[in-house]
């Protein structure tokens, strides 16, 4: 049943946590006769139409952006919550052989061997900001830069993988993102001295319009009812 005869709830939220929302939309729907109309991007991004005034009941982003937000007054005090962390992987197209990625050597040359390295944006997206750092750190940036194929997010780049015809395409985004991606299959996580784990949060905007609904999606979202399929979609809860 409809609560107080809502229809929607806008979220704005980081693409790595699209699948999850996907999973869990018609669920949510059936539960409460709410349904879910979500914008997914790159972190930096959703903060920009967030701040551009987009309809916005709850937050979905990392949880130093969401701190970030809270503390301007952007997202409600005390609706925050931790949905769980989030590793960068390397996926490649599905059927593809796995490259080896297990330690800076083999990272290194797998990224030299690829012929396109599928990336969300380096700028505004925190896995394209990753890969371009672990480039630099492994002083391939300017050697493999000419087959960097960014994407505005990492759902995008992870499509593009899948459908690509070079010859060893590799890509490199969040896990949860390669996991939700149909034709992308994840090689693993980075090696341990590149690794990034980013913990994403859930708020309530200031600004939404059906604020009480909003904070039973955020603490339903986080709570056990819902465990399973975070886990399931790549967040790791401890």
């Amino acid at each position: 049943m409809t609560e107080l005869g809502v229809k929607e709830l806008h979220l704005l939220s980081a693409g790595a946590a699209q699948g999850l929302i996907e999973a869990l939309a018609p669920q949510f729907l059936e539960l409460t006769g709410v349904a879910l109309r979500a914008t997914f991007g790159a972190v930096g991004t959703i903060r920009e139409k967030l701040l551009a005034g987009e309809q916005c009941d709850v937050l979905l982003l990392t949880e130093p952006m969401i701190e970030q937000l809270a503390t301007s007054g952007l997202v409600v005090q005390g609706t925050q919550a931790a949905l769980g962390r989030v590793r960068t992987g390397i996926g490649v197209r599905s059927g593809d052989a796995l490259p080896d990625i297990s330690s800076r050597a083999a990272l290194q040359s797998s990224l030299r061997a690829a012929t396109d390295i599928f990336s969300p944006d380096p700028e505004r997206s925190t896995a394209g900001i990753h890969l371009a750092r672990v480039l630099d750190q492994l002083g391939i940036r300017s050697e493999v830069a000419p087959r960097v194929r960014p994407f505005p997010n990492g759902a995008a780049a992870m499509q593009a993988l899948a459908h690509s015809r070079s010859a060893t395409p590799i890509g490199c985004t969040q896990v949860s993102e390669i996991k939700h991606a149909q034709g992308v299959r994840l090689v693993g996580l980075l090696p341990a001295e590149f690794e990034l784990a980013t913990v994403y949060s859930i708020a309530v905007c200031s600004a939404a319009k059906q604020p009480s609904v909003a904070q039973r999606f955020a603490r339903w979202l986080c709570g056990t009812e819902a465990r399973d399929a975070r886990v399931s979609a790549g967040f790791e809860l401890e």
